[in-house]
Parts: C-alpha cells; structure tokens; sequence
C-alpha cells in the first residue's frame, strides 16, 4: 500500500504540480506587492486617489466594495500580461526553434548502414565504409 502511494507522489507530474504550486504562491506574493505598492500609487497619482481598497457605494445599508474589485482586477490584468509576455512568448519561441530545428541539408542522406549523414553523391559511406547505392 505504501509502496503505491510512493510511486504516485514521486511520479513527474505529482512533483511538477506541486513544484508548479509552490511556485505560484511566491509569484502571486511578488505580484500582488507590485500591484499594491508600485501600479496602484502610480495610477492613484494620476487619479487622486491613493488607495482603491477605499472606494466603495452604499445601497440600501449595504456597502459594495468596488475599489477591492479593482485592485483585483489590476492585478489579474498584471499577472496574466507577466505570463504571457514572460513566460508564454519565450516559451513559444524556444518551442518554434526546437520544432524547426536544423533540417537536414538537401545534400546529404543518411546512411542506410549506419545512419549517419553523408554527400548525396557518394558512393560509399565515409564512416562505416558501406557501398551505397
């Protein structure tokens, strides 16, 4: 039972996940400092208001916290920009670069004895001496 247990936290993905988890609690603590501290001052500076968390309308004794929901909404917006630009485009790129690769030159053929690469016009393969056809 136990052994079972082991097999499935130490699989790749369990480890990934929680790796992945872990990581995005510190991330979400960096941007939500960078929201706080840094774009809402800043945008207050141009709005006049230092604090979003205040801003509130009351209907009926009830109070309906809008400045929460645009703090929120800020750095939601901020997070996914971050990811996007900092994660998923170079990603994206380094994906494109593994998937293209380095085609093989039109000048050269595999070997069918030992596969390596060689001139289209030889005759026998420089590596394992194989007669070509």
């Amino acid at each position: 039972m136990l052994k079972g247990f082991k097999d499935f936290i130490l699989r790749g993905n369990m480890v990934d996940l929680a790796v992945a988890v872990v990581i995005g609690a510190a991330f979400s603590s960096i941007i939500n400092s960078l929201v706080k501290d840094l774009i809402t001052p800043l945008i207050a500076a141009i709005g006049g208001k230092p604090d979003f968390s205040n801003i509130y309308f009351t209907v009926n004794k009830s109070r309906f916290m809008i400045g929460d929901f645009l703090n929120s909404l800020i750095s939601f917006l901020i997070i996914s920009a971050v990811v996007y630009f900092f994660v998923i485009m170079p990603i994206n790129k380094i994906m494109d670069r593994m998937k293209s690769g380095k085609s093989p030159d039109p000048t050269e053929k595999a070997c069918p004895e030992c596969l390596s690469l060689i001139l289209i016009k030889a005759r026998r393969c420089k590596f394992c001496t194989a007669v070509l056809k």
